[in-house]
Formats: C-alpha cells, structure tokens, sequence
C-alpha cells in the first residue's frame, strides 16, 4: 500500500514529467528499431542504409511524427523505413526477411532488459525516492512501448516487418507483386488502425509477452500496471 500511496503523490506533481518519460522512451524504442534494420541490412551486404546516413543513433533521422503519436497514444507505431536495396543480398527474400526480423527482435530483447532493471529497481526500493520513482516509469515505458511495436510489426500487413518475412513463404511473382505495392496497401493499414480493427489481437498478444516477461525476469505485473496507469493517467 505504500507504494502505491507514494506513487500516487509523484505522478500528481509531473504530469509534464510524464510526457517527457514518455517521449524519451519512444524516441529510444524506434531508432533503435530503426538502427537494427540498418545493421542487419549492411551485415548481409547492402550499404543503402549507411550511405544515407541512417545507422544513427540520431532520433532524427528515423521519427516518423505520425507513428510517433501512434506509439504515445495506443502503445503501438513506427517510424521511418530505413532505405533497404535487396538488389544487394544474396537472396533477395531472405535478407529482407532476415533485415525486417531484426527491428522487433531489437525491441523485445530490449522490453526483456527493461522488466530486468525495473525489478532490481522494485527490490532495491527505489520508488521510495521521487527520482527513483521516476527512473521505474522509465523503466515501465520501455517495456511497454518495445513490446507494443515489436508485436505491431510482426503483423502480416505491408509495409509492417511481417510482411517481409510472411510473403517470403510465397512464390517470386507474388512477393515482388506485394512490394511493388506497399504504398497502397498501407492505406488499408491506416484504417484498420484508424477504425480500432487490430486493438483485440494486439492487446491481447501484448498482455501475453508481458506475462511472459514478468515471469521470465520475476517482476510483479501489478508494479508494472501501476507505473504505466501513472504516466497514462
């Protein structure tokens, strides 16, 4: 009960603080989302990404504002492409399935780390200080906003990292069919996110890794509940 008191009484006094949490861990979820396609891109020969200086740790340089507000609001977005030729790979298909893989694998090894230190934060107490309070949201934030863009990303949809890895499963003349029109079919996207169509199973996917995770790493869910209601209240 105390910490919940405590919790309580910080939150009240930061909501400007919150947003910044907020901002702060987005910001880190998508570049670093963004750098990991980078760099399995030029792991696998193509220099597309690096030549436009796009392996950057550079916020910048990867924001998209629209995804950004999305992965405020809703838990879950995206940012900028990075600029992948697959002209470069040795098969087309499986680098592309290999570099889109790499962004969510980047946020859900970073939502495992994130539960790790929000629960050595939790036995260490911290939360009984006000900056301590607040590295724990921080900690929160991580976790929640890397979870939500590695599950949204690996859904089947074009331009979204599954759809790399999903119709690369099918023959040549569909696959390359699919890219060649990504932009459209991103539209569609924009209205199933829009109109609420995807929340069930993202919701749902989402409080299953989060169960998973916490009792991976031994976090109670409900300090993890907690600081996420404090910083969207």
């Amino acid at each position: 009960m105390s910490f919940l008191q405590h919790l309580g009484s910080v939150f009240d006094l930061g909501l400007a603080l919150a947003l910044l949490v907020r901002v702060l861990a987005a910001l880190i979820c998508l570049t670093v989302h963004e750098l990991c396609h980078g760099l399995a891109a030029r792991w696998l020969g193509d220099p597309t990404a690096e030549d436009m200086g796009r392996l950057s740790l550079n916020p910048l340089h990867h924001i998209d504002l629209f995804g950004l507000v999305l992965l405020l609001t809703a838990g879950f977005g995206w940012a900028k492409p990075v600029p992948v030729n697959p002209g470069y790979f040795k098969n087309p298909k499986r680098g592309m399935a290999i570099t889109a893989l790499a962004g969510p694998a980047s946020n859900f090894v970073m939502a495992v780390l994130s539960a790790g230190v929000l629960q050595g934060m939790y036995r260490a107490e911290l939360w009984q200080s006000q900056a301590g309070t607040w590295a724990m949201a921080f900690a929160a934030a991580l976790l929640w906003l890397n979870l939500g863009l590695g599950i949204f990303n690996l859904f089947p949809i074009p331009p979204l990292d599954g759809s790399k890895v999903f119709f690369s499963l099918f023959p040549d003349r569909i696959y390359f069919w699919v890219l060649r029109h990504e932009r459209y079919i991103m539209l569609a996207l924009f209205l199933l996110v829009f109109f609420g169509v995807l929340d069930g199973p993202l919701n749902a996917l989402l409080q299953l890794a989060l169960s998973g995770i916490c009792r991976l790493t031994g976090l109670p869910v409900e300090v993890f509940w907690t600081l996420i209601v404090g910083l969207y209240a």
